[in-house]
């Protein structure tokens, strides 16, 4: 009746049962979908890789701990590896603790 409100139409009883039951879940379905795809899966590859590098540890190679430690891996054991961090220092860290390994050279002893 008025020029700016238009007349409300009253929706049949199809109309109303079908078509929130979808149009509700579709947001939800693509928010899922933009998570797994910016947060999940690079996360899941991330944690791949690290798993695979901690697996290749060996002995002489020169890496760089979660603490920022640079040195020398001397020994590894299941678990735990000996890390040379000075000439006749040697601490003991879990395998976990591995940040990166560096190339060999970048590690010199003082």
């Amino acid at each position: 009746m008025s020029l700016f409100i238009s007349d409300a139409m009253a929706e049949t009883a199809s109309d109303a049962a079908a078509s929130p039951g979808l149009t509700q879940f579709i947001p939800l379905i693509i928010i899922f979908v933009i998570f797994y795809f910016l947060l999940i899966r690079p996360q899941m590859k991330r944690a791949k890789e690290h798993k695979t590098m901690v697996a290749s540890i060996a002995k002489g190679e020169e890496v760089v701990t979660n603490g920022g430690i640079l040195g020398k891996i001397v020994s590894v054991d299941e678990g735990f590896f000996s890390l040379e961090v000075a000439n006749g220092t040697v601490i003991k860290m879990q395998t976990s603790s591995v940040s990166q390994v560096m190339p060999k050279g970048t590690y010199k002893p003082a």
